[in-house]
């Protein structure tokens, strides 16, 4: 069929795991057995690759797969003719920069001259110009933590997350030179017939992710705190009131952030607000 896409996703790792259960949040069933490099929908016109995340940016730009998640680190260092279609809000890291732990650091010109191990030399280099400083760049693949304890370079510009792996090396993180997180990126000329099955992804994407932003809230309010509590958790439209079997409450049912709960939760308390229940929401269509 015409309108079947391919979506290239990363074969093992946390960015793995985390794309396909993604997918399987959209309700999009399919069998990624082990060592698997293909694989079908049953139930949504889409075929997957597991793929060296690496390699995805390439394989979307030469229009082999039509669709991949992949880190924006990937993307940027890539720089592949492809269109970022949506940031993912998962597997967020940064890039940066790491000395020995014993060196005293006064700014990015201390790297003025010396030499930097990366598996990123083209973010890498891009960030040195923009600060005019001039490096040698040693560009490995691995393992980059170990380079400066060989004498292979003097710092190294590497992904972080918590920063023990930095620590257990003996480095420490000086600079972050470049924020990344999961996104799904798209071949430029996809047809017209996959757009819409595109489109149909999209959709069910943006219904999960909304979902997990958001939360399903409940209370028992007095009647009288009800115009106070409506301020508090105004809901999308505005929240649905039901009148409780005890006469003078009610129960206040909403959609709100969860940021926006914790928030306000004292507020609504001091409101008369009692019995609060926060649900999570599974999907959420506006």
């Amino acid at each position: 069929m015409e309108n079947i896409i391919r979506i290239a996703v990363q074969k093992s790792g946390r960015l793995s795991e985390e794309s396909l259960k993604l997918i399987k949040e959209c309700g999009i069933k399919f069998y990624n057995g082990t060592g698997k490099l293909k694989s079908s929908s049953t139930n949504f016109p889409i075929e997957f690759l597991f793929l060296r995340d690496d390699d995805i940016p390439g394989y979307v730009a030469d229009g082999v797969a039509d669709l991949g998640i992949v880190g924006e680190n990937e993307v940027a260092e890539k720089n592949k003719s492809i269109d970022v279609l949506k940031k993912l809000g998962f597997s967020k890291c940064r890039l940066s920069l790491a000395i020995p732990k014993g060196e005293s650091y006064s700014g990015i010109g201390y790297f003025e001259g010396k030499s930097i191990a990366t598996s990123y030399p083209n973010i890498l280099s891009d960030y040195l110009k923009s600060k005019q400083v001039q490096a040698e760049i040693h560009e490995i693949s691995g393992s980059v933590e170990i380079a400066p304890s060989i004498g292979l370079a003097e710092g190294i510009c590497d992904i972080v997350s918590s920063g023990s792996t930095l620590m257990m090396n003996g480095l420490k993180e000086v600079e972050e030179i470049f924020q990344s997180e999961a996104v799904l990126i798209c071949h430029k000329d996809i047809s017209g017939d996959k757009q819409q099955t595109v489109e149909k992804l999209l959709f069910r994407m943006d219904a999960v992710q909304k979902g997990k932003k958001n939360k399903y809230v409940l209370l028992n309010a007095p009647n009288e705190a009800l115009d106070r509590i409506i301020s508090l958790i105004p809901g999308m439209r505005s929240p649905t009131i039901l009148p409780l079997a005890e006469k003078g409450w009610s129960s206040v049912h909403s959609v709100i952030s969860e940021d926006q709960f914790w928030e306000n939760i004292e507020e609504l308390r001091a409101a008369g607000a009692q019995g609060i229940l926060v649900v999570p929401i599974e999907k959420m269509v506006l």
